[in-house]
Formats: structure tokens, sequence, C-alpha cells
């Protein structure tokens, strides 16, 4: 056990240290004007100049390795243009409990959904509620999951579920009631299905034929043996789920006008600030690496 627990975290490390590092020499290809928030008015000695004192016009090993020596010691370095030499760590610390607050609920609601969901069309595998379910999950697959719930926004008229400028729960609760559920969709189809799928397997198994045998129930057998069963490999799924649920929010936190992480790399992206692009794109692979 602790040998596996040591090749995952070794694995993970690695990993982690790969894709940071190659997010960060991509990055290095983006025009220069992103370390500036006063670009146009710059002479070429000035952008030199600051280049020269942020270290870029160092060789490329010698930034990662500069890099890597900040970020251990939990610099990320300052944004140039989101906000005007405030440091990046801040600027996450905000951002980052809200990405990961709607992750949380949105996994919580996929699981209160998606399990119930799934048990149904295990117990009643090729009949009308399996079949319905299946459509359900067809259904979710096929259509984003922001086109079930986007409604236009109107705050002013106070639309009880309408789309806001949502900030930390509870204030403004409301306005989380739809990317939430945008977010949940895709695990909750997840979780029925692969459920589904592992109820299929282990009803055919021959404890289940004893338990017939012996007059035992089908809903006894369904809940107190398949279910149990088909859940053990369901739940080595659930945090990777997490983490891509969290990670994998940037289209819905735009869409809904989330102030989390997603909607930060969409705005800095546009505004061309590099740091903070390089900082947000790491913490995406950090997350994932980890699962």
């Amino acid at each position: 056990m602790v040998q596996y627990l040591a090749k995952r975290i070794g694995r993970s490390i690695l990993t982690l240290f790969v894709i940071v590092t190659l997010v960060f020499c991509l990055l290095r290809l983006m025009p220069v004007e992103g370390y500036f928030a006063n670009y146009e008015k710059m002479t070429e000695a000035q952008i030199q100049a600051g280049l020269q004192s942020m270290g870029l016009l160092d060789p490329l090993p010698v930034q990662i390795g500069h890099f890597w020596r900040d970020a251990l010691h939990g610099d990320l370095g300052v944004s140039h243009i989101y906000k005007l030499n405030a440091p990046v760590t801040k600027i996450l610390a905000q951002k980052l409990p809200i990405s990961i607050e709607m992750g949380v609920l949105a996994m919580l609601l996929s699981l209160v959904l998606g399990i119930p969901l799934g048990l149904v069309m295990g117990r009643y595998k090729g009949r009308w509620p399996d079949k319905l379910g299946t459509a359900f999950i067809v259904l979710i697959q096929a259509v984003p999951a922001a086109v079930y719930f986007f409604v236009y926004p109107d705050v002013r008229h106070h639309r009880p579920w309408g789309v806001g400028p949502a900030v930390r729960m509870p204030p403004n609760w409301r306005y989380w009631v739809l990317p939430v559920c945008s977010m949940s969709l895709a695990n909750l189809a997840f979780y029925a299905m692969w459920l589904r799928r592992y109820m299929v397997d282990e009803s055919n198994k021959d404890y289940v034929k004893l338990a017939r045998a012996k007059g035992v129930s089908e809903n006894n057998i369904a809940l107190h043996h398949v279910f149990r069963n088909a859940m053990v490999p369901l739940v080595q799924y659930i945090p990777s789920a997490f983490l891509n649920t969290v990670v994998g929010s940037i289209y819905i936190e735009s869409l809904y006008s989330i102030p989390g992480m997603g909607g930060l790399l969409v705005t800095c992206v546009q505004r061309h600030d590099n740091t903070m692009v390089q900082a947000s794109c790491c913490c995406t692979p950090a997350w994932a690496s980890s699962a």
C-alpha cells in the first residue's frame, strides 16, 4: 500500500512538473505587450529595460529555474494589467474559493441525483425506467449543459433564478442555482451510467444467483448486495470527477459571470496579462495531476 501511494505521488509530482514547465515555455511565445500596462506609450529601450528587470531576456532554462524557485516559495509574480502590481497569489486566493465552492456544490448535486438514477436503471435493466434514464443521459451528453438552464439575466426585475453577479455564499445564493445545475449535469450522467454498468455486471455473478435461489427479494439483492459492490469501483472516480468539475468550469463561469478561476482566465487572456495567464494555467494542471 505504501509503495502504491509513493508511486502515485511520485507520478503526480513528475506530471505536474512536466505540464507546468511546458505551459511556462509555451507562454513565453506570447506577445510581450502582456507584461506592460502602457505598452503603446513605451519606447523600445523602455520595453527592453522592463523585460530585463523581469528576467525575460535570460535564457529559457534560467527563466524556468527562477520560476520554480519562486513558485516553491509561494511567489507567482505580479499582475501587470488585470490589477497593476498586485501579487498573483492574492488574486488567486480570492478566486479559488469561489470555483472550489461551486465544484463542491455541483459534485454533491450530481451524487445526490446521479447515484439514485443509476440504481434505478440497474435495478430495472431493459425496462422503461432504464430506457428513460438512458435517453436522459444521451440528451445530457449530446447538448451543452448551459442550454438547458440559460436565461437572460435581469437583476433589476429580481428574477428569482436569474443570472447575476455571484458572490460568496450565502449572499445572492439564488444566482448560484443555474451555474451549479449546469456544472453538475455531466457528472450526474457519468455517475448514473457507470453505476448502472457496474450493477449489471454484479447482477450476473454467482453470489447474486445464490441469493435468488435462497428466496431473497430482488429489492434486497439490489440494495444490500449489488449496489454495495457496484459502488466500490465508482468511488475511485469521485476525486478526479470533482477536480475535473472545478478546472473545467471555464465555460460555465464565463457564461454566468461567476467571478471564479474560469472567468479570471478568460479575462486575463482577453487582456493579454501574461503573468496572470501563466499562473491560472499552471493551477489547472496542478489540480488535475493530483488526481
